[in-house]
């Protein structure tokens, strides 16, 4: 089970949202290349970077901040990145500055060929983000509900040839609410590819609650308000989870 610190970027600082709300950010570092050592130094495997202001603008914003994040830690852990990515240039340009995973969300909802022209080009380094609140998938930031079943859409991505798909959900995410593990382990087994879990993350027990349905399919989580609140130790929660599944 891969626990993956987030890094939301937003104005250059690292920030963590309420339900994806701007105007409801607190600032936790000034210096998320700093952050980003701090959280591989605690054993992080996979960093999860958003680009917060990319993503209401459509194309980046905080690239300054993800290339010097890149610069400290890109040569040691896989790190993943989403907000903003519309193009195929934006895609080459990330890989080539040692970015492992582009996340592609709202794009992928709107602009399927986009997406499947992302897999054919860039093959084993597109995930993409799935936001729902009901079973439906939102976008835009949250600020439209679509009317596509998240179980649908799911199974069309990943006959594009997706890597994996970050399922989060958006009433939880940020509220410390605990993770939606039926809607996950829903979505992971209708799927042949990974599916991480995001939104609500609060503590132990939802570690414990992943790792015991990570044979479905769910292949990790993301970790964000908990581990800057001081409520989920992450150090203590990857080692916890190292010891269930190995």
């Amino acid at each position: 089970m891969l626990l993956i610190p987030a890094i939301d970027l937003k104005d250059g600082h690292c920030v963590r949202l309420k339900q994806g709300d701007m105007d409801q950010s607190t600032i936790f570092s000034d210096d998320p290349a700093a952050m980003a050592r701090s959280w591989v130094d605690k054993g992080a495997r996979r960093l999860h970077l958003v680009d917060l202001n990319g993503a209401f603008a459509g194309k980046p914003k905080n690239e300054a901040a993800i290339r010097k994040i890149l610069a400290e830690v890109g040569s040691e852990i896989d790190v993943q990145l989403g907000g903003g990515i519309r193009d195929l240039d934006t895609i080459e340009r990330y890989l080539d500055s040692g970015l492992r995973y582009v996340i592609i969300g709202t794009a992928a909802v709107k602009n399927p060929g986009f997406l499947q022209d992302a897999c054919t080009a860039f093959g084993g380094h597109i995930i993409v983000g799935l936001d729902a609140k009901d079973g439906k998938v939102a976008t835009d930031g949250w600020s439209k509900m679509t009317g596509h079943e998240v179980v649908d859409l799911g199974k069309k991505f990943q006959d594009y040839g997706v890597e994996s798909i970050i399922y989060t959900d958006i009433g939880r995410d940020g509220m410390l609410t605990g993770i939606n593990i039926e809607a996950t382990v829903k979505l992971a087994q209708a799927l042949t590819i990974p599916v991480i879990a995001s939104g609500g993350l609060s503590n132990m027990a939802d570690i414990e609650a992943l790792c015991a349905v990570e044979d479905e399919g769910v292949e990790g989580v993301i970790c964000g308000r908990s581990i800057y609140s001081g409520d989920l130790d992450f150090a203590a929660a990857q080692t916890r989870a190292d010891e269930l599944n190995g």
